[in-house]
């Protein structure tokens, strides 16, 4: 590898040089320290370097840095190495006009035609924002914080706590949440629960109850959206704690399923997985509900714990909770959107897809994949998961121009979705094909992965 640097890249490949090896950095899951060891730094220098505090010129230390983190030479400044292709062919699928999958006779070009385009159908700044440009703030959860520690006393109701009102502010809270409405949703969470809780004063405690625990419920699964899992594991609880209260079964099973999630994301997966199996397992013999809902609920609760123990790395066990999940489906005949959650055979699909990324199969997480229409996808949340798992999948699967094309469409389906620490780590890594992926620096910038 030459050892010059080339002369265009005293202008924006030189400055960004640290913001790439930052992000190489933490995608390696590689220390200042361990990485200063290596290239003959100090920890300090590195971190000034990292944040544009102090100037990468020294041309030896840029190709030992891109060495360690096997970053593009040609992405630091310096002259490349003959690249090979990003691609690679395959049958086709479509992403509405576009090719995700890959197309016989594809050329680089093309392909490099069709990112542009799509790039261009979510944003103007083909080729990167502005220095100062700034990832979107995430939805503030200052409100749910404040209620969830009692600092709302003495604030008015609007509208007052009548049984149609709540029901209104449930319904709102889930239409919000399936159309990745995140920050309209974190603002309006406090009032729809504060007013839910009061409708219990004023003589309708089992409503009041069901209406508490779906309003957490949502508050749960927006949480765990944003990344903020020891205020999810708080409103899990309180989702728990007020279907116990009074609420039908089904409200009940659904709280469990968010307590599940919870403790799967603080890492407890073999407690996160009893969690769902059991409250699916209780729902069986239940008479009392609607059998198309109980069926839907128990699905998720499956489907749910499938994910849990795939995520552990226990492949038996995926594979036959995602088995009984498929069955119930298969009772269900249909997907299904009951109490702002979806179910049914698709949404088994979309399941498949995540368990066998988790586990290691980005081939047949594709395979599961082409089998689903996301246009026919009951929710715009829905729609853009699918295409966030496929990005996943494929970044994998190291096909990063059909990965980058999945998530230009989750981000065209909702762009608040594609803010999510999941998508922020893609970005990053296919920071490393800045120069085949036209426009990925932009959608970089917009997902917060260069903040």
């Amino acid at each position: 590898m030459a050892s010059t640097v080339r002369p265009e890249s005293s202008g924006s490949t030189r400055r960004d040089a640290g913001a790439i090896v930052r992000l190489a950095r933490r995608a390696a899951d590689i220390t200042l320290a361990d990485l200063g060891k290596r290239v003959g730094y100090t920890a300090a220098s590195l971190s000034r370097m990292e944040r544009g505090k102090q100037p990468m010129r020294d041309v030896l230390l840029l190709r030992n840095l891109a060495a360690c983190l096997d970053i593009p030479p040609h992405a630091l400044g310096l002259a490349p190495q003959r690249q090979r292709a990003v691609s690679d062919r395959t049958d086709a699928t479509r992403v509405g006009t576009q090719t995700l999958f890959g197309e016989e006779g594809d050329d680089p070009v093309r392909r490099r035609m069709l990112l542009a385009g799509m790039a261009g159908a979510t944003t103007s700044a083909v080729l990167g924002p502005p220095a100062a440009a700034h990832a979107p703030a995430q939805p503030s959860l200052s409100g749910l914080e404040d209620l969830l520690l009692h600092r709302q006393h003495g604030r008015p109701l609007t509208p007052d706590p009548t049984p149609s009102a709540v029901t209104a502010a449930v319904n709102a809270a889930r239409a919000d949440f399936s159309a990745c409405r995140y920050d309209t949703l974190a603002r309006a969470l406090p009032a729809r629960i504060a007013l839910a809780q009061a409708l219990g004063a004023h003589g309708y405690p089992e409503q009041a109850a069901t209406a508490v625990a779906e309003l957490y419920t949502t508050a749960t699964r927006l949480c765990i959206k944003l990344g903020e899992d020891g205020l999810a594991a708080v409103t899990a609880d309180r989702a728990l704690t007020a279907a116990l209260g009074g609420a039908d079964a089904l409200t009940v099973a659904e709280a469990h399923r968010m307590v599940s999630s919870a403790w799967r994301r603080q890492g407890h997966y073999a407690r996160a997985t009893d969690v769902a199996v059991t409250a699916a397992q209780q729902l069986t013999a239940d008479r009392t509900t609607d059998a198309t809902e109980r069926l839907s609920v128990q699905g998720n609760l499956y489907a749910t714990a499938a994910y849990t123990a795939a995520k552990q790395g226990d492949r038996h066990t995926a594979y036959a909770l995602i088995a009984e999940a498929e069955a119930t489906a298969g009772q269900l005949g249909h997907d299904a959107l009951l109490r702002g959650t979806v179910f049914g055979p698709s949404q088994v699909l979309l399941h498949q897809v995540s368990v066998s990324h988790l586990l290691g199969d980005a081939g047949q997480a594709i395979e599961h994949a082409r089998r689903i229409d996301p246009t026919a996808l009951p929710t715009t949340e829905r729609q853009a998961r699918y295409w966030i798992d496929v990005a996943r999948a494929f970044d994998q699967w190291d096909k990063p121009d059909r990965c980058y094309r999945a998530l230009l469409a989750a981000e065209q389906a909702a762009p608040q979705e594609v803010r999510r620490s999941s998508v922020r780590t893609v970005a990053a890594d296919l920071m490393r094909h800045e120069r085949a992926l036209l426009g990925v620096r932009a959608f970089a910038h917009r997902v917060g992965a260069l903040a």
